[in-house]
């Protein structure tokens, strides 16, 4: 918990019921530190089934709500109500919610997409400096302290100036039409729900976001995407894409988002490669960087270890050897997520110099990329200047 406070953020969820693909980490990451205690929630799309299930997570019936419309008023009333709120619904929802939990005055946690196009996160940027309130968005896999570790080494210039840098994130859990079968699935390859593209939002944006922290010097000048629906019913949803980005220091960058990669279990993969030296970055083996320099052996870094910068062994919760995993990283977003709200970043533990989490910002830069990948794609895979 933060060193000067007295008690956890009373906090709340809309979405994240019995069935959610994402609740359980949500509840699990924000209440591994004690810093969030739940106390209110919309929890389903169907009142009483969200209701049965708030009472079984422990909460009083009377705050176990039917809507978020009905919980926002209600705990605005209330001198105990929520201070908190995260958002676990699908993304045709987002934009409406996050609205209405600022305008409640309520500090905000987003799934992502935070939207679908650019003024509207503009405007969730806008209402939140003028509410004072925090908006995180939920790129979770930053969380691993490898990524800090990365980040630290770029800026101290183990790698030297960057050239290239190799983003993905693809998995082959949808190379059929599964969605046929599965609730949770068909309604993120529906443009209703989904938004203006499906792959390219629901994975792309996880390895942009890392990209962007390890990188936060490297600003995209221009980029080209094609895209594709391999499962034909998916059009004009993509299930694939390959997007080519120039970077303003002459750097380039390939991003593979893909739901159809047959066999592969999760494929995210980030690798940054410098004058002097390379680092990749695998999720499915979170706990280790591959630090490649010209001419020597590869070593690999282990998290928890020493040797590593002060900006990762801040994260390390259990030591080196044992294995960290995503929930782990959760919990390490959502005690940021924590320390931004309570307005004690200069409390945060020994070696954080700057308090580094997937905020407002970064949520309209997902929603940009994802709106500047689709206007190249649906023009024939044309470059387009970033904007």
């Amino acid at each position: 918990m933060s060193a000067s406070k007295t008690r956890p953020i009373r906090w709340g969820m809309v979405g994240g019921g019995r069935g959610s693909q994402i609740g359980y980490i949500h509840r699990s990451a924000a209440l591994r530190d004690s810093t969030f205690e739940l106390t209110a929630g919309a929890f389903d799309i169907d009142p009483e089934r969200g209701r049965a299930f708030g009472v079984e997570l422990g909460l009083d019936e009377a705050r176990s709500y039917p809507d978020y419309v009905a919980m926002f008023a209600a705990e605005a009333e209330r001198p105990d109500g929520i201070e908190a709120v995260s958002i676990a619904t699908p993304n045709n929802t987002h934009f409406a919610i996050c609205t209405a939990a600022l305008e409640h005055g309520l500090h905000v946690i987003c799934e992502k997409p935070l939207c679908f196009t650019v003024s509207e996160a503009e405007e969730l940027k806008a209402l939140s400096q003028a509410r004072g309130k925090i908006v995180g968005v939920t790129y979770g896999y930053a969380g691993h302290q490898m990524i800090e570790q990365a980040r630290a080494m770029v800026k101290n210039g183990d790698l030297g100036e960057i050239r290239i840098v190799n983003l993905q994130f693809a998995h082959g859990f949808h190379s059929a039409p599964v969605e046929e079968q599965n609730p949770s699935t068909r309604w993120r390859v529906d443009p209703r729900f989904a938004g203006p593209s499906y792959v390219l939002g629901d994975v792309g944006t996880h390895p942009l976001y890392i990209s962007e922290v390890i990188l936060p010097h490297l600003k995209i000048k221009r980029l080209m995407c094609t895209r594709q629906s391999f499962v034909k019913s998916r059009a004009p949803l993509e299930d694939n894409a390959v997007t080519l980005m120039e970077y303003d220091n002459g750097a380039i960058a390939t991003v593979w988002s893909s739901a159809v990669n047959a066999g592969s279990m999760h494929g995210q993969k980030v690798r940054i490669v410098g004058e002097k030296a390379s680092i990749e970055w695998w999720d499915e083996r979170p706990n280790q960087l591959s630090y490649e320099i010209q001419g020597e052996p590869v070593r690999v870094l282990e998290r928890g270890m020493d040797y590593l910068y002060p900006e990762a062994r801040i994260d390390d919760r259990i030591g080196g050897g044992h294995p960290e995993g995503l929930f782990e990283a959760w919990a390490n977003l959502y005690r940021r997520f924590d320390l931004a709200i309570s307005g004690n970043s200069r409390l945060a533990p020994a070696g954080v110099r700057n308090l580094v989490f997937p905020d407002i910002d970064a949520g309209l830069e997902g929603v940009r990329w994802v709106e500047n990948c689709v206007r190249s794609a649906d023009a024939g895979g044309i470059w387009v200047d970033y904007k």
